[in-house]
């Protein structure tokens, strides 16, 4: 059985983010996780919302983050 730590780390060290219409894909998950967590703290309004959902998206462990309703 996997412990909830496990679960919680990506499976792959690879990343795809959309927001604010721009994708990129990033190879290591940290380095994207950094990136979105200073973005959101460094802004306000509706950029930070786009940034913040992305990153908790991010702490969850999903391959594709994307700050668009599905």
């Amino acid at each position: 059985m996997l412990k909830i730590s496990e679960l919680a780390v990506p499976r792959s060290n690879k990343v795809t983010t959309v927001c604010n219409g721009k994708r990129e894909v990033w190879t290591d998950y940290e380095e994207a996780k950094a990136y979105f967590l200073e973005l959101m703290m460094s802004t306000d309004g509706e950029e930070h919302e786009r940034a913040e959902c992305v990153y908790i998206q991010l702490l969850h462990g999903l391959d594709e983050c994307s700050d668009e309703d599905e």
